[in-house]
């Protein structure tokens, strides 16, 4: 039953990739953290992305939870928050599931996320790590270039950006932003009054994203 469970679930996934639609969504996740932080965000990077790189994302951002089926309808999801993340035991199978069979997840600390991620992230992947991505990675040098990797948009503990990844026979299929906030950088001007430089490095390192994604 398990097994044809999955293929019904990856069957309707390759459907959906193949179909032409373009939709993101938000990862709704348990714990307590704040999934829904930086509403303006995503908006405004697709609206950057259908300018620049010549997507047709729909505008309005859909909102996943973690264990529903819908979740194999997106090529890319975005998680974001503050605090706990908490993945039960379905959770986490699902999650699983949806990136073995093609599907992307993006990561980005809002600040305070990392140490319950990194936990809840063994449930989804118990044999797999977290690894540091290079500056070569082509994830840096999509439609625009970041020879230095992951921009810094901002400083919280002052730490550096580090960006990791999970893979699977070569294939990122999960993407961790730390300690650079690419998601503050994509609000609306006035939510963090970051100069138009600072916003325009964190919408281009995620059309980068995006397109890494959808070409992935």
């Amino acid at each position: 039953m398990w097994h044809r469970t999955v293929f019904l679930f990856v069957f309707t996934l390759l459907l959906s990739f193949s179909g032409g639609a373009q939709e993101i969504a938000v990862l709704k996740y348990k714990g307590g953290g704040d999934w829904y932080a930086n509403p303006t965000a995503l908006p405004n990077l697709i609206r950057f992305c259908n300018r620049t790189i010549r997507t047709a994302i729909n505008d309005k951002p859909q909102t996943v939870e973690v264990a529903s089926p819908a979740l194999y309808q997106y090529p890319y999801i975005h998680m974001t928050g503050h605090g706990n993340v908490f993945f039960s035991d379905e959770e986490a199978l699902n999650l699983r599931t949806y990136l073995m069979a093609g599907g992307f997840l993006h990561i980005d600390d809002n600040y305070g996320m990392e140490p319950y991620l990194r936990k809840e992230l063994k449930k989804v992947f118990p044999g797999k790590e977290l690894e540091e991505l290079g500056a070569e990675h082509p994830i840096f040098s999509q439609r625009f270039q970041f020879p230095d990797g992951l921009p810094k948009i901002h400083e919280h503990d002052g730490k550096r950006p580090q960006a990791f990844g999970i893979f699977h026979e070569d294939r990122m299929m999960l993407l961790f932003t730390f300690e650079s906030d690419l998601g503050d950088g994509w609000e609306d001007p006035e939510v963090h009054n970051d100069p138009e430089e600072v916003r325009q490095k964190a919408l281009q390192m995620g059309a980068n994203i995006i397109q890494y994604a959808f070409k992935n």
